[in-house]
C-alpha cells in the first residue's frame, strides 16, 4: 500500500506522493539531516520479492549513481527499509516532456536547446557504458527553469563490464522486447542486442515529436507501431531542412548508419543553437513569398563553377563538371530542354562582355577553396578558338566601359588585383576572389581572404587609381559576389560573422558606405553568381564536404574516416592506430579531434587547427587560426592542456620527436623561413641553421629523430640534422610536390603531388638518385570531386589517410529577390 505522509524511511520523512509507475512509487520527502526536500522512489513491498524487478531497481540505482551530469537526474542515496528498496534523488519542479508536448510542438529554438541537452546527457551515460533503453518523453523532465533531466535508468544495462561489485546485467531471454512501443529502435523491436545506437534512435523519435507534435511511428496498435519502426520512414517535410538531416540520421534503420555517438549529435545541435541570429532566423523563416520563384536549370550530378547572363539577358552560360568528367562551358536557354556544351577545351567560365566575348580559364587546377588557377583566354561567344592572354590567373572580369580585363593572380604569399593585367591595383598576403567591375566601370569589387585555402574573408572595392576600401566585417565563409542591377550595392553570399556549424552561406547586400543588410536565407549553401538588369539572380546551391578516407594497419581496403563535414588528417601515432585531424566546419576556430584509424568514435580534444600527435598518441599539438596564436598542447586522455607562446614565429610544420619532449618546427619570421627544435617543458625554441626566403610545403622526421626533411614551394628540399651537423640539399622535387613522411629505415621520402581528383604518392631516395611510384590515392566516386589532398602516412607506411573535397551543385534562376 502507498506510504502515508510522516512515514519515515531512515532519515527521510514522506511528505506527499508524486507519482507511480511500473518501476515503483515516487514521493516528496524531507531529509532530516540536511534539512532539504528530496524525491524518494521505492519498490513496493508486494513487488520487492520479484527477483527481476528487484534486479532492475538495483540496476537503476547503480547506473544512475555513477553519472554526474547536469542533464541527468542526480542520485543522493540508496537503501532499504523494512524490505523495501529505495532511491533518493534531487527533487524536480516542473513537468515531463510528455506534459509539455500536450500543448503542441515546441518553438524551434527551445526544441534545439532541449535536444542538445538531452544528447549531452546521453553522451555522458554512454561514455560510462550505460544504455538507457527506454528513452521517451515520459522519462524526460523539464524543470521550471527550463532545464531538462533524463529520468529512469530502470531498463538501462551496463554495456561494459567493470568492477564486479558495481556491474549488474539484466538477464533477458532471447527475443525478449524491452522498451516502449513508438520509441524503440529496430534492434529492440527484433529483440536483438542493443547498444548506445539504440538510444540515438529513440532520441530521433523524440526530437521529431518536439518539432512536429506528432509521434514518428504512431499506429493503431503496438504491433503496427513496431512494424512501422522496422519498415517505414516518418514524414520530415514540415521540419526545417537543417534539422531534417539530423532526425533522419538518428532514425536510420541500421545502427551503424546513425550518429557515431550522442556527443557527435550534441555537438551538431549545440552548434546550431549557437550559430547566431541570422542563421536561426533563416531556419525559422516562413516559406518564401509567392513572388519569389526559383527555377532549376541543371539536373546532373557534379559541380557548377560559375555562371553569367549573356548580353541578351535570356541566355545563360555556365561551366560545370558532370559525373566526374572534365570542366566544360555550357549554354542554356529557356526554350531548350537541356544545355548545350560549347566547342571549347576543358575550361571554367570567368566573364561575359557586353559585346558577347567570353573570358575562360583553360586547364584549371584547384588553388584555394572556391578558386581555381589556369590560363586566361578569351573567345567569341558564338564560335571561334580561344586566344590565350595570361598565365596563372584565378579570376577575371570585363571592364564595361573600356573593355579591358581586371584579373586576380595568385603567387605563394601574395595575391593581386590587376587592371589591365600586369598593373597591380592592390595586393594581399592571402588571396582574392570573385572580382567584378561595377556597371559604371568606377569600382572593382572582390572578396579578400586572409588565409590561403580558407574561404573566410570580407568584401572590398578598389578604384582605377588603387584606392582600396573594405566594406564588411570578416565572414567565416564567403563565396559569390555580384553588383546589384542599380550598381548601388554589392550582393554576396556568406555565413554570418557569428555563424557556426550548420550555418550556410546566405544572401547579403552592402552599399559603398559599408551599410549591410540581410537579403535571404536558403536551404543549403548558396553562391550568388550574377544579377541580370531585370533583377533576376543566378544562384548555385552547393552541398560541399571534405571527407577523410584512410586505411588502418594490416587492412587492405580504405574506409571513410570522416566525422562531420570538413575533415583534414594531420598526423598519425607511430603505430598508425590513431589519426589526429581537424574539423573545420564546426566553428571559426576549428576543432581538433582524434579517432582510431579503424573507424572508432571521434574524440574532440579542443579548438584549433591540428598540427601533430606524439609518437605514443598521448599528446596533440594545435594552434588556433589567428596571427600570433600560441601553440596548444592538448592531452589525448587525462591531463591538462597548456599553451606555448610562439612570439613572432608563424608556425608552418610541426613533427614530434620520438623522445616525446621535443618537436621539430618550421616557421616564418621577418619574411624568412627558419627551423626550430621546441623544448616542450621549457617552451623554448632553439633555432637551427636554416634561413631562406622560400615557403615550406611539407616536412618529415625520421623514426629515430636524428634527421628532418623539408620541401619548399619551388620543389627544392633540404635535409636537416637534429643532433648537430650541416644542413644538406635533399632531392629536387616537382614544383608543388611536398614531403609527407620518411620510410621506417630513413632512406626514402614519401612525397605527394595533387592531381585534381587524386594524389600521386611517390618514394624518393634521400640522395635524389631514385624515384618510384608508391600509390595513387583517390575515392571511387569522382562526381563533384574538387581535390584529393593532404595525405598523411604512418611511420611504417602501412596506414594512411587523405582528404577528399567534393561539391555537388545545382544552378537556379531566382526571381523576386531584387
Amino acid at each position: 500500500m502507498p506510504l502515508t505522509p510522516a512515514t519515515r524511511l531512515g532519515p527521510y520523512e514522506i511528505v506527499a506522493p508524486l507519482g507511480a509507475g511500473g518501476m515503483g512509487e515516487v514521493y516528496r520527502a524531507r531529509d532530516s539531516r540536511l534539512g532539504r526536500e528530496i524525491a524518494l522512489k521505492v519498490l513496493p513491498a508486494d513487488l520487492a520479492g520479484d527477483e527481476e524487478r528487484q534486479r532492475r531497481f538495483e540496476q537503476e540505482a547503480l547506473a544512475t549513481a555513477r553519472l554526474n551530469h547536469p542533464n541527468i537526474l542526480q542520485v543522493f542515496d540508496v537503501g532499504q527499509h523494512d524490505g523495501m528498496p529505495y532511491l533518493v534523488t534531487e527533487l524536480l519542479e516542473g513537468e515531463t516532456l510528455r506534459q509539455r508536448l500536450e500543448a503542441g510542438a515546441l518553438p524551434l529554438r527551445k526544441a534545439i536547446e532541449l535536444a542538445s541537452a538531452i544528447a549531452s546527457g546521453l553522451g555522458a551515460a554512454h561514455q560510462q557504458g550505460i544504455v538507457h533503453r527506454d528513452l521517451k518523453p515520459e522519462n524526460l523532465f523539464v524543470t521550471r527553469e527550463g532545464h531538462v533531466k533524463i529520468l529512469d535508468f530502470g531498463l538501462a544495462r551496463l554495456a561494459r563490464s567493470g568492477d564486479a561489485d558495481l556491474t549488474i546485467e539484466v538477464q533477458t531471454s532471447a527475443g525478449m522486447v524491452m522498451g516502449t512501443a513508438g520509441y524503440m529502435s529496430p534492434e529492440q523491436v527484433r529483440g536483438q542486442k542493443v547498444d548506445h545506437h539504440s538510444d540515438i534512435f529513440s532520441f530521433g523519435a523524440i526530437l521529431y515529436e518536439m518539432l512536429t507534435a506528432r509521434r514518428a511511428f504512431r499506429r493503431d496498435t503496438p504491433a503496427d507501431t513496431m512494424s512501422a519502426i522496422l519498415s517505414e520512414e516518418p514524414d520530415l517535410e514540415t521540419i526545417p531542412l537543417v534539422l531534417q538531416r539530423i532526425v533522419r540520421h538518428c532514425l536510420e534503420k541500421s545502427p551503424g548508419e546513425r550518429f557515431h555517438s550522442a556527443y557527435d549529435l550534441a555537438f551538431q545541435l549545440e552548434s546550431i543553437a549557437g550559430s547566431g541570429s541570422h542563421a536561426l532566423a533563416a531556419i525559422e523563416a516562413p516559406a518564401p513569398r509567392s513572388a519569389v520563384q526559383f527555377r532549376s536549370i541543371t539536373h546532373r550530378r557534379g559541380i557548377v563553377y560559375s555562371a553569367r547572363f549573356a548580353p541578351d539577358g535570356q541566355t545563360i552560360l555556365y561551366s560545370a563538371s558532370w559525373d566526374g568528367g572534365a570542366a566544360q562551358v555550357f549554354m542554356w536557354r529557356a526554350e531548350s530542354p537541356e544545355a548545350i556544351a560549347l566547342p571549347l577545351p576543358e575550361a571554367h567560365l570567368l566573364a561575359v562582355s557586353r559585346n558577347g566575348e567570353i573570358a575562360i580559364n583553360l586547364s584549371p587546377r584547384w588553388a584555394h577553396n572556391g578558386s581555381w588557377v589556369g590560363t586566361l583566354a578569351t573567345a567569341p561567344l558564338f564560335g571561334g578558338a580561344p586566344r590565350q592572354v595570361e598565365n596563372d590567373v584565378m579570376w577575371a572580369d570585363f571592364d564595361p566601359v573600356r573593355s579591358t580585363l581586371a584579373t586576380v593572380r595568385d603567387t605563394p604569399g601574395r595575391g593581386t588585383v590587376e587592371s589591365p593585367p600586369g598593373n597591380v591595383l592592390c595586393e594581399t598576403g592571402g588571396y582574392f576572389s570573385d572580382v567584378r567591375w561595377s556597371p559604371t566601370g568606377e569600382w572593382i569589387a572582390f572578396i579578400e581572404h586572409p588565409i590561403a585555402r580558407d574561404d573566410r574573408g570580407w568584401v572590398a572595392i578598389v578604384d582605377r587609381a588603387g584606392n582600396k576600401r573594405t566594406l564588411t566585417n570578416s565572414h567565416p565563409s564567403i563565396q559569390g559576389l555580384a553588383w546589384s542591377r542599380a550598381g548601388d550595392e554589392i550582393w554576396f553570399t556568406a555565413v554570418p560573422p557569428d555563424g557556426g556549424l550548420e550555418s550556410r552561406r546566405s544572401l547579403h547586400a552592402v552599399n559603398l558606405e559599408g551599410e549591410q543588410r540581410f537579403v535571404s536565407g536558403f536551404p543549403g549553401a548558396a553562391r550568388v553568381l550574377d544579377i541580370a538588369p531585370d533583377g533576376r539572380l543566378l544562384l548555385a546551391r552547393d552541398s560541399a564536404r571534405i571527407g577523410m578516407m584512410g586505411k588502418a594497419p594490416g587492412e587492405g581496403d580504405e574506409r571513410d574516416l570522416s566525422w562531420l563535414d570538413w575533415c583534414f588528417p594531420s598526423d598519425f601515432s607511430a603505430d598508425g592506430t590513431w589519426v589526429v585531424f581537424e574539423e573545420d566546419g564546426v566553428s571559426a576556430d576549428y576543432v581538433v579531434a582524434l579517432r582510431t584509424s579503424d573507424g572508432g568514435p571521434a574524440i574532440k580534444l579542443g579548438d584549433g587547427s591540428a598540427k601533430a600527435i606524439s609518437r605514443d598518441g598521448r599528446w596533440v599539438l594545435a594552434q588556433r587560426p589567428r596571427p600570433g596564436a600560441p601553440l596548444e598542447l592538448l592531452p589525448a586522455g587525462a591531463g591538462r592542456a597548456r599553451t606555448i607562446p610562439v612570439g613572432e614565429i608563424e608556425i608552418a610544420e610541426t613533427r614530434w620527436l620520438p623522445d616525446g619532449k621535443r618537436v621539430f618546427c618550421t616557421g616564418r619570421s621577418a619574411e624568412r623561413t627558419r627551423a626550430y627544435l621546441l623544448d616542450l617543458e621549457s617552451g623554448r625554441f632553439e633555432a637551427l641553421d636554416l634561413d631562406r626566403p622560400d615557403r615550406v610545403l611539407g616536412a618529415a622526421v625520421t623514426a629515430d629523430g636524428h634527421r628532418a626533411a623539408i620541401s619548399f614551394v619551388d620543389g627544392r628540399s633540404v635535409v636537416v640534422p637534429l643532433n648537430g651537423g650541416a644542413i644538406t640539399d635533399g632531392p629536387v622535387l616537382e614544383a608543388g610536390e611536398m614531403i609527407i613522411a620518411f620510410s621506417a629505415d630513413g632512406d626514402w621520402l614519401f612525397t605527394e603531388k595533387w592531381r585534381a581528383q587524386s594524389i600521386q604518392v611517390d618514394r624518393v631516395h634521400v640522395d635524389g638518385t631514385r624515384r618510384e611510384p608508391w600509390k595513387v590515392l583517390s575515392p571511387r566516386d569522382g562526381s563533384g570531386m574538387v581535390l584529393a589532398f593532404r595525405a598523411r602516412i604512418a611511420l611504417d607506411g602501412d596506414a594512411y589517410a587523405y582528404a577528399c573535397y567534393r561539391i555537388l551543385s545545382d544552378l537556379y534562376v531566382a526571381e523576386g529577390l531584387a
